[in-house]
């Protein structure tokens, strides 16, 4: 039986600002709930996909789980310890196990400096190594990560897309980490180098037995590298299972909309069964103060086609994930 090697309970993250000239006198702030209450875990060796559209939460949910963000309040174990209020110094310590990749490729990596030296700087700020284990253990990332050694004199900007996303990956490799964050790892990549960079990651996690906490918008990425699921909606989860049901079972109309609309996308089809589901009422909405009950309700086709019950705008009756059955969780009070 896997071993849980994280759980996030009750997770909040709140963000505060001043608006405008009167609340600068004033004092007075905004509150952002950019992570609201949101619980889940991870096993050994098991990947966790997280979606959702850009501003609901998952890049800080990453963030705050790696500890680079202070949670507002809840819990984050990691391998059975408390880390919520860890110290620099405790954290220090961990760093070596939970490692995260940043989205954007440019400015994860210093430009002034050689690949090698990039690898050399990760490997030793852990370790303290001699520079024929330093050397050596490049050599191994290098295989790893399937890059060509005569890149190691290269500056960032004179590789790919695709080598700069090996060389981030072999650079949180370098440190050895059981638990990886990858935030959009195959974001501004061709197709073809995307579904290397997957199963790259796939490979690893068989080899060195990974846990991922994957965070992307691409529906297909994550449905392919994915165990589990979750999906975000205004910083709270709505619905979390296995990855086979959520991408063709979905229970929530936000999820059934999301992969409908890549259904569609994909075929240029769509039945009228999901034109009536893709039907609700898509404007902008005010992600710094979310609505009352189910944040959704306002975009939910389901919401109107029951004639808008109250028990979805009832800040009392607020939705809230419950097993339906085989571990998928759907937080609506009227599932698909």
């Amino acid at each position: 039986m896997p071993k849980t090697i994280l759980e996030v309970i009750d997770l909040k993250k709140h963000f505060f600002h001043r608006k405008g000239l009167f609340s600068a006198f004033s004092g007075e702030e905004r509150r952002i709930p950019a992570v609201d209450g949101v619980s889940f875990y991870l096993k050994e060796n098991e990947t966790v996909g997280l979606v959702g559209e850009s501003g609901c939460g998952k890049t800080t949910i990453g963030r705050t789980v790696l500890r680079l963000a202070a949670p507002t309040s809840g819990r984050i174990l990691f391998d059975d310890k408390d880390i919520t209020t860890a110290t620099t110094e405790q954290l220090r310590k961990l760093r070596g196990q939970m490692q995260m990749i940043f989205q954007d490729l440019d400015a994860a990596l210093n430009p002034k400096m050689r690949i090698r030296d990039i690898l050399r700087e990760a490997i030793t700020v852990h370790h303290k190594v001699s520079d024929e284990e330093v050397s050596r253990r490049i050599g191994e990332l290098l295989e790893q990560v399937n890059l060509k050694k005569g890149k190691l004199s290269n500056f960032p900007h004179e590789l790919s897309g695709g080598e700069k996303r090996r060389v981030g990956i072999a650079r949180v490799l370098s440190v050895g980490p059981r638990l990886i964050v990858a935030d959009e790892p195959t974001s501004a990549l061709d197709v073809s180098i995307q579904a290397q960079v997957v199963n790259l990651l796939r490979d690893l996690q068989s080899q060195l037995g990974l846990s991922y906490l994957f965070i992307s918008h691409d529906l297909r990425v994550v449905e392919l590298i994915s165990h589990k699921v979750a999906v975000m909606y205004l910083g709270k989860i709505v619905e979390m299972g296995l990855s086979g049901r959520i991408a063709h079972a979905p229970k929530h109309p936000y999820t059934h909309i999301l992969w409908s609309s890549l259904v569609e996308k994909q075929s240029k089809e769509s039945s009228s069964a999901t034109r009536n589901t893709q039907s609700g009422i898509w404007g902008v909405f005010d992600f710094e103060r979310p609505y009352s009950g189910c944040r959704f309700a306002p975009r939910c086709p389901v919401y109107e086609s029951q004639g808008r019950p109250t028990v979805c705008t009832d800040p009392a009756s607020e939705p809230q994930l419950r097993d339906i059955g085989d571990g998928h969780q759907v937080a609506c009070h009227f599932p698909l």
